[in-house]
C-alpha cells in the first residue's frame, strides 16, 4: 500500500499559495517533504521538460514525487496525500465537510481573489464589470465565513483540518491586498480565525512571520500593467515570464492569454500613455472602489461602552488565542490565573432562567448562537464558555463569563439589554 512516509519532493516556486497548502499539511503531519531548489526546478523551464511532463502530464505546478514512485499534480491532491488523519477528517461526515470547504474555496474564493488582486499586481488587465462582480461576490463570501465562524474555532470539528489550510491560503492575497481594516472590523469572527491560523508555527514556517495585513484596498495601476506587459510580453502560446510567477496560480498562463487576446491592439502601442488617458483610467478604477468607506462615513459612531473604564492588564485577545489553540487544562487555565487582572475584570457564572421551556438539544444550541450574535459588540471586552447539559426535552444552559469591570456588562448598552 502506498504511504506518505517516504521522502518526497515538492516542485513549486516562491510565493505560490497553492504550494503553501502542501507544505503546511506536511508540517502538521510530520511527513518528510523537501522543496526543490533552484538547481532542481526553474519555473517555465523545468516544468516544460520532457522528463517533467512524463511524470506530470499537465506540466502544472506544484507537483510532487517521492521515493516510493508516487507522482502527483494538483495542489489539493498533494496536500491530501501529505496529511494525517486529523487533517483529512476522522469520520465520514468530517471528511465530506472538509471536501465541501475545499471545493467552495477553489470555486468561489480563489477566482474572486485573482480577479481583484492580479490587476493590482500588474498581472492582468483591469475589467470594470468583472471587478464589480468580484466585489459583490467577496462581500457574500466574507459574510458567509464570518457567520459560520461565529460559534466555531475551526471550519470542521475542534482541530485544524485541510479545510482551514485551504481557505486560509486562498484568502492570503485578499487579506494582503484587498481586505482593509474597516472590512476586517465588520467581519471579526473571520478575522479572528484567519489571524489565529497564520500565527501558528506550522503556517509561519511556510508563509513567514511578517505577513502584512492590507492597510488600504489596492487599486489597478495602469502604468505598472503597461510597463510589465511591454517588458515581459511573449507569444500567447508560451507561459508568462518568470518574474510574474511568484504570485501566480498554475493556471494564470491561460487567464493571461485570454486577456492578451482582448488587448492585443493596446499592447502594440507605446507603453507610456498620455496624462489624459491615465486620468481617465484612474477615474474608472476609482469608480469601482469598494463602497465600504462611504457606508462607514455615513454611519453614526457609537461610543465604546467600556471607554470610561480603566484599561486592564489582562489581554483578552491573547487569552482567547491560548484557549483556542492550546490544551485547556495544561495551558489555557494556568495562563488565565497567571495573567487575570481581578482589579479591573470580573468572573460570572450564569444559568438559563427557564429550563422548562427548552426542548430539543439543537434548538437550545441555536438559542446560545442567537444570544452571542446579539452580544457581538461585547466580544472585544469579554470571554464566555457556554454549555448545554442534559438531553432532548430535559436540558439546561450554564456558562462562565469574564468581562471588564465588576458590574453586569449588559447595563452598559441598550443593545445588550435583550
Amino acid at each position: 500500500m502506498a504511504s506518505n512516509k517516504s521522502n518526497g519532493t515538492l516542485y513549486t516556486y516562491p510565493g505560490n499559495i497553492h504550494g503553501f497548502k502542501a507544505q503546511i499539511a506536511a508540517r502538521y503531519s510530520g511527513t518528510q517533504l523537501t522543496i526543490a531548489n533552484e538547481n532542481q526546478f526553474k519555473m517555465n523551464e523545468t516544468n516544460q521538460s520532457e522528463e517533467y511532463v512524463r511524470k506530470f502530464p499537465t506540466g502544472k505546478v506544484p507537483a510532487y514525487e517521492n521515493d516510493a514512485g508516487i507522482y502527483l499534480f494538483e495542489s489539493n491532491a498533494i496536500a491530501h496525500f501529505l496529511s494525517n488523519e486529523q487533517l483529512r477528517g476522522t469520520t465520514l461526515v468530517e471528511q465530506s465537510e472538509i471536501i465541501q470547504w475545499i471545493e467552495y474555496s477553489e470555486r468561489e474564493i480563489y477566482p474572486v481573489s485573482t480577479t481583484l488582486v492580479y490587476p493590482c499586481m500588474g498581472i492582468l488587465q483591469f475589467n470594470k464589470s468583472h471587478n464589480e462582480h468580484a466585489k459583490a461576490e467577496l462581500k457574500l463570501i466574507l459574510q458567509l465565513l464570518n457567520d459560520y465562524l461565529r460559534t466555531r474555532t475551526y471550519l470542521v470539528g475542534e482541530r485544524i483540518t485541510l479545510a482551514d489550510i485551504t481557505i486560509v491560503c486562498d484568502l492570503l492575497l485578499l487579506f494582503e491586498w484587498i481586505i482593509e481594516p474597516c472590512m476586517r472590523d465588520t467581519h471579526p469572527n473571520l478575522t479572528r480565525w484567519f489571524l489565529t491560523l497564520i500565527n501558528q508555527k506550522e503556517f509561519q514556517t511556510v508563509i513567514g512571520t511578517n505577513f502584512q495585513l492590507c492597510e488600504k484596498t489596492a487599486i489597478f495601476d495602469a502604468k505598472k500593467f503597461a510597463e510589465l506587459s511591454h517588458r515581459n510580453h511573449v507569444p500567447q502560446t508560451q507561459p508568462r515570464p518568470k518574474d510574474l510567477s511568484q504570485h501566480s496560480h498554475e493556471h494564470v498562463e491561460e487567464v493571461k492569454s485570454k486577456k492578451e487576446k482582448k488587448s492585443a491592439k493596446e499592447e502594440q502601442k507605446p507603453a507610456t500613455k498620455s496624462k489624459e488617458k491615465e486620468q481617465k483610467e484612474d477615474d474608472n478604477t476609482n469608480a469601482g472602489d469598494d463602497e465600504t468607506d462611504e457606508v462607514y462615513a455615513n454611519e453614526p459612531k457609537q461610543k465604546d461602552p467600556f471607554a470610561d473604564m480603566p484599561k486592564p492588564t489582562f489581554n483578552m485577545d491573547e487569552f482567547k488565542r491560548v484557549y483556542s489553540n492550546e490544551d485547556t487544562a495544561e495551558k489555557a487555565i494556568p495562563y488565565f490565573w497567571t495573567n487575570f487582572d481581578k482589579q479591573h475584570c470580573s468572573i460570572w457564572f450564569c444559568e438559563y432562567k427557564y429550563p422548562e421551556d427548552l426542548t430539543q438539544i439543537f434548538m437550545t444550541c441555536n438559542l446560545i448562537s442567537g444570544f452571542f450574535q446579539r452580544l457581538d459588540k461585547l466580544r472585544k471586552h469579554a470571554f464566555a464558555s457556554m454549555c448545554v447539559f442534559g438531553e432532548n426535552n430535559n436540558n439546561t444552559i450554564a456558562g462562565i463569563w469574564i468581562w471588564r469591570g465588576h458590574e453586569l456588562a449588559f447595563e452598559l448598552s441598550s443593545d445588550w439589554q435583550v
